[in-house]
C-alpha cells in the first residue's frame, strides 16, 4: 500500500509543483521533503507507534491541496472577546481579524510573503512519528507566522482552520510557526473545524520556538466533522527558563492522530501537557507525545484523560527521555482512560528512558470502567443511573478542561464535549 500511495504523492506533486507558493516552502525544500518521504515511507499500522491509528483513509484521499482560496465561511463560532482571530479555509488565509492584535506581536500569512520564512526542523524530520510533516512540507499552500516581542503583557491570538474540500478533491494543510522572543508571553487558541457532511483529509504541521524566559499557553481544539481524517505534527523547542503549556481537546474526526515532540533544550525549561480525548461510534483518537530533556533542572508534566464509547478506540503514548546532561530532571505522567462501552478500547502507554542520575521521575496509567463506588454514592443521593453516569464522565474529563484559563473558551469546550456524548442534550441541561 505504501509504495502505491507514494507513487501517487509523486505524481500529484509533479502535476502542480510550479503552482505551489515558494514563500511558504521553498522549491528545494519541497523536493527534499518528497525524497525523504519516499525513502522513509508513509506510516503503517504494523509500526508500534502507529498501530492504533486508522490509516486506511489515506487510500481513498487525494494528497494534492486545494489551491484556490475559498470565500470566508459565514457560520463560524463567535469570536472570543478581545482576541484577534485569523481564519484559514483549506489551509489558506481568507479572513483577517476585526480586532487588531496588540503592539509587539506580528501575525502574517506566508502565502503573500516575498521570501520563504519557515525554518527547517531536522529534529522533526528525523522522527519516524513525524513523517507526515514531510507531506505538509511538500504540499503546504499557506502558513500562519506569529512572532511576539518581549512584552510586559500577554498577547492573545486565535487561529481557526476550516476544512471544506472533500478528500477526493483536495487535502488541507494547515501550517503554523510560532516564535517568542526572550521574555515574551502568548496565549494561542488553535481551532480545527470542517464544514458539511463530506470526508476531509487534514494534515497539520506546527513549529514552536520559545526563547529564554518566554511563556506560551497553547489551546488546541480538534472539532472536525464525523468523516474527517485529521493528522497533526507539532514540534516545540524551549530555551532556558521557557515555559510551554499545551492543553489539547480532541472530540471530532473519524480518525485523529497527533504527534507531539517537545525538546527542553535550556536549563530550567518546563512543559505541561494536558490532553482530553472523547471517542464515540467508530472514532479513532490517537496521540503520541515525546518529551526530551536535554538540559539540567527541566520539568515535564503529562496528563491524559480519555473516554471511549460505542466501538471507538482512544490511545495515548506518552514517552519521556532524559538525556545524559539533564540532571535534576522532574517528570510526572498521569494517564487515565475510561471505557464506556462493551466494544470500546482504551490503550495507554507511559514510557520512561533515563540516561543520567539525580532525577525524579514518576508515571502511572489506569484504564477501566466507571467507578462503582462513586456511582453507588450518587445513586444513593437520589440521582438516576443515567444522570449519575453522565456526571462521572464529566468529572473525569474536567481534570483537563478545568485548566483552561479563558472562561469563555472553557465554557464552549464544555458544551462541545457535552454535545459529543451520547447523552448530550440532557448533559447540556445539567450544565445550565
Amino acid at each position: 500500500m505504501s509504495t502505491a500511495l507514494l507513487a501517487r504523492v509523486k505524481d500529484e506533486y509533479g502535476a502542480l509543483c510550479e503552482r505551489l507558493p515558494a514563500s511558504v516552502v521553498g522549491t528545494e525544500r519541497r523536493r527534499s521533503a518528497l525524497e525523504r518521504l519516499c525513502e522513509q515511507g508513509l506510516p503503517a499500522t504494523r509500526e508500534e507507534n502507529w498501530r492504533y491509528t486508522n490509516l486506511r483513509v489515506l487510500e481513498r484521499a487525494r494528497f494534492a491541496p486545494a489551491l484556490t482560496p475559498t470565500e470566508a465561511i459565514a457560520d463560524l463560532p463567535a469570536p472570543l472577546e478581545g482576541v484577534a482571530r485569523y481564519v484559514f479555509v483549506d489551509g489558506i488565509l481568507c479572513a483577517s481579524p476585526q480586532v487588531a492584535p496588540d503592539a509587539g506581536i506580528a501575525v502574517s500569512s506566508l502565502r503573500t510573503a516575498p521570501t520563504a520564512a519557515m525554518r527547517e526542523c531536522p529534529s522533526v524530520a528525523a522522527l519516524p512519528e513525524a513523517r507526515l510533516a514531510l507531506l505538509n512540507d511538500v504540499f503546504a499552500t499557506d502558513a500562519a507566522a506569529i512572532r511576539v516581542q518581549s512584552s510586559a503583557g500577554t498577547q492573545r491570538v486565535e487561529l481557526v482552520f476550516i476544512a471544506c474540500a472533500a478528500a477526493q478533491v483536495g487535502a488541507s494543510y494547515p501550517r503554523v510557526q510560532v516564535t517568542l522572543e526572550p521574555g515574551a508571553r502568548l496565549a494561542l487558541v488553535e481551532r480545527h473545524l470542517s464544514t458539511g457532511d463530506v470526508a476531509n483529509l487534514v494534515n497539520c504541521a506546527v513549529q514552536i520556538d520559545l526563547a529564554e524566559g518566554s511563556q506560551l499557553t497553547h489551546y488546541r481544539l480538534q472539532q472536525t466533522g464525523s468523516r474527517t481524517a485529521w493528522f497533526d505534527t507539532l514540534e516545540a523547542t524551549l530555551a532556558k527558563d521557557a515555559r510551554y503549556e499545551l492543553l489539547a481537546v480532541s472530540t471530532g474526526g473519524l480518525t485523529a492522530r497527533s504527534s507531539v515532540h517537545v525538546r527542553l533544550a535550556g536549563s530550567g525549561a518546563e512543559v505541561a501537557l494536558a490532553t482530553a480525548a472523547l471517542g464515540d461510534r467508530l472514532q479513532s483518537q490517537d496521540t503520541f507525545a515525546l518529551t526530551e530533556h536535554l538540559a539540567p533542572r527541566t520539568r515535564t508534566e503529562q496528563t491524559f484523560r480519555g473516554i471511549a464509547s460505542g466501538r471507538a478506540r482512544v490511545a495515548f503514548n506518552g514517552k519521556v527521555v532524559v538525556r545524559e546532561a539533564a540532571r535534576a530532571t522532574d517528570s510526572r505522567q498521569s494517564l487515565r482512560g475510561l471505557l464506556a462501552g462493551p466494544e470500546a478500547e482504551i490503550d495507554l502507554r507511559p514510557q520512561l528512558e533515563i540516561y543520567t542520575d539525580e532525577v525524579r521521575c514518576a508515571h502511572g496509567a489506569t484504564a477501566g470502567m466507571l467507578d462503582e463506588t462513586m456511582l453507588f454514592y450518587l445513586l444513593s443521593r437520589g440521582l438516576s443511573p443515567e444522570v449519575a453516569q453522565r456526571l462521572l464522565k464529566w468529572a473525569f474529563l474536567e481534570d483537563v478542561v478545568s485548566r483552561i484559563e479563558l472562561p469563555d473558551l472553557r465554557r464552549r469546550i464544555e458544551l462541545e464535549i457535552a454535545g459529543q456524548m451520547s447523552e448530550g442534550a440532557s448533559l447540556k441541561e445539567l450544565l445550565g
